[in-house]
């Protein structure tokens, strides 16, 4: 199982979430958040370090220019993009870099199938976050997962949304064969973008 720790803004952290074999670490690169990645990392530091985990890039509504810049200046392996980007925009994207289309959903989604078939083509994974009003991820709460259960989903996924330690025994009970790992992030904070790394250690031993 893939473990992504999403919301990172500072190196040390970085470098720790590597010490500790995490697959994935997410950057968040929406000025709304607050955990905005902007001026709290060194660009530099981030691009030539030789990670195994990939660096993933979270997007809401970008543009195209300013996720090639993000490519650049960070060395970004994924693209996560959470807002209304179109199958083209992704497809377009996928020619120069890995991404991730996330879905939020809540209660009115009932055809999770239908929900992501215009993008079967055009990105490498999907992610299932929780529907909140306006909010597009960070929410700190979850979704039904039954109604993921019952797709019939092709693609590597991950399930995010209020996932913590608390939550292993059920995200091992879950079921898909194409359930590809879990995002991580308000669960395992002692503040928006510091995590706390005994939470996390906790989780990854967890899912052993």
């Amino acid at each position: 199982m893939n473990i992504k720790v999403c919301g990172i803004t500072q190196l040390k952290q970085v470098q720790q979430l590597e010490g500790l074999d995490i697959d994935f670490v997410g950057f968040i690169f929406d000025k709304n958040s607050p955990r905005y990645v902007e001026g709290k990392l060194d660009k530099k530091e981030i691009k030539k370090a030789d990670y195994d985990m990939k660096k993933v890039g979270v997007f809401v509504n970008p543009s195209y220019s300013d996720i090639l810049d993000a490519i650049e200046d960070y060395g970004l392996d994924v693209v996560q993009l959470h807002g209304e980007e179109t199958p083209e925009f992704c497809s377009d994207l996928n020619e120069d870099v890995e991404v991730i289309k996330v879905f939020h959903i809540d209660e009115s989604v009932k055809d999770i199938d239908a929900l992501v078939a215009p993008y079967d083509e055009a990105c490498d994974y999907y992610l299932f976050d929780t529907k909140s009003g306006d909010k597009k991820g960070g929410t700190g709460k979850q979704f039904d997962w039954d109604v993921i259960a019952k797709s019939k989903i092709e693609k590597p996924f991950f399930l995010s949304g209020g996932i913590g330690i608390e939550d292993v025994k059920r995200i091992k009970a879950f079921k898909h064969p194409d359930f590809y790992g879990v995002d991580v992030n308000s669960k395992v904070e002692k503040a928006p973008g510091e995590k706390d790394m005994s939470l996390v250690l906790q989780f990854k031993l967890g899912m052993k």
